[in-house]
């Protein structure tokens, strides 16, 4: 039987030797994950259900990284909650405080996840292990406390959608760009509960980072998950990560796709995506005029290295606009001492930005950012919906850092060609 990437995971993880879209399966997870937003919502369904305890330990990962420092004393108490749980039940892979970055960038660098895993986490961006070669996807509360006591948890197998992507990618563009026209291209539910594949030359000269951003976004086309396949690049980040061993799947041949979509990277421009969805996006250069008042460049869609290594290029002996509050979040620990170990801090601080510690914060609307009535954001998060980063009359435009950098120094969007 001829299957994709993702149903021979999922096959494999369900004790099949083959499976079919369609197919319900009882799934082992190798990796159950939750924050401190949506972890206390799990934590009171495990004590109803009389649960004695996690199925392993050490594939329980609980990250507080949402609200934390503490914002207030909700957030405070539910992270209270979440430590004396982790505690209580010796929940090895607990992050908070200086060891804690955001959780989609803080797991693959930790080597928490791997090829060829089937991930399940309460949080919808869960998608992003993809980059891997892994099936992750996002669940709810109530599914995540059945995963974490259990050990499996009830998956449709997914048709799967191939994108071939091809060409030199222009300078300054990212795999952020090429998931903004993608999402513009099929739509935000044009995935609707499929595995979003990618293939092509184009796809194997991306850095990692780039895979992660396309992967974490999947979720914004309706996708089940996002996956790339193992090569030289995956092999090279997860080695020397890895906890434990790991598989590699790769798809047959003549497996079978629901669609196939030829893109042309060469011809990529820089995106932009207009409220109040992901699928508005449009080259950078066609949006003109719209004044900024806040630039974000971080999150778990972009706060990775590469993406600090772009702003810290544009932002390079240019002024952050008076009117405007260019925010930086290294995504982890890791991350922030890299960057500060290069040199883009000095960058970035003579510039006139803010520096955070790793956050969500600002990208759902929680702090360290959040949007005043009427105040418009350019960010390199995931989400513009109505009120995602604040006031429901404030507005979101989704981009790259490279857009993000250079919008920050000019006052509106711009792209990098207009301010360097």
């Amino acid at each position: 039987m001829s299957m994709t990437i993702t149903e021979k995971i999922l096959a494999a993880h369900a004790g099949k030797s083959g499976v079919e879209p369609g197919e319900i399966l009882d799934v082992k997870l190798d990796v159950a994950l939750a924050n401190d937003i949506t972890a206390p919502l799990s934590l009171e369904e495990f004590d109803k259900v009389g649960a004695k305890g996690v199925f392993d330990p050490e594939k329980v990962v609980l990250v507080l990284d949402h609200f934390t420092p503490n914002k207030d004393i909700i957030s405070a108490e539910n992270c209270k909650t979440i430590r004396e749980f982790a505690h209580k039940y010796g929940i090895t892979n607990f992050y908070e405080g200086g060891a804690c970055g955001i959780e989609h960038a803080l797991l693959p660098e930790e080597g928490l996840v791997l090829p060829g895993d089937v991930v399940i986490g309460a949080d919808s961006h869960t998608c992003t292990y993809g980059a891997l070669g892994a099936f992750a996807t996002g669940v709810g509360s109530t599914d995540l406390t059945y995963g974490m006591v259990t050990g499996t948890l009830w998956l449709k197998v997914p048709e799967s959608i191939k994108f071939v992507c091809h060409g030199k990618w222009q300078k300054w563009v990212t795999g952020k760009d090429l998931i903004l026209h993608i999402i513009g291209r099929i739509g935000v539910e044009g995935a609707l509960y499929a595995a979003m594949e990618f293939h092509g030359e184009a796809i194997s000269t991306l850095s990692m980072d780039s895979r992660f951003t396309i992967a974490n976004m999947a979720i914004e086309a309706g996708g089940k998950n996002g996956i790339f396949h193992v090569d030289k690049k995956t092999e090279e980040f997860v080695t020397g990560r890895a906890k434990r061993p790991y598989t590699v799947f790769e798809s047959d041949k003549d497996a079978k796709y629901r669609e196939v979509h030829e893109i042309d990277v060469g011809k990529l421009e820089l995106q932009v995506s207009l409220p109040f969805l992901p699928s508005n996006a449009k080259d950078v250069r066609e949006v003109r005029n719209v004044a900024i008042d806040q630039s974000v460049i971080g999150s778990c869609t972009n706060g990775r290295l590469e993406d600090l290594g772009i702003a810290a290029e544009i932002l390079r002996g240019k002024k952050v606009a008076k009117h405007v509050r260019c925010i930086v979040i290294p995504a982890t620990p890791k991350i922030y001492r890299t960057a500060l170990d290069r040199g883009y801090f000095e960058i970035f601080l003579d510039a006139g930005c803010i520096i955070s510690p790793p956050t969500c914060g600002p990208c759902l609307g929680g702090h360290m950012g959040v949007l005043a009535r009427g105040e418009r954001a350019v960010s390199t998060t995931n989400r513009n919906f109505v009120g995602r980063m604040g006031h429901p009359e404030s507005e979101v435009y989704l981009a790259g850092a490279a857009v993000a950098a250079a919008s920050a120094i000019k006052g509106e969007i711009a792209h990098p060609e207009e301010v360097l």
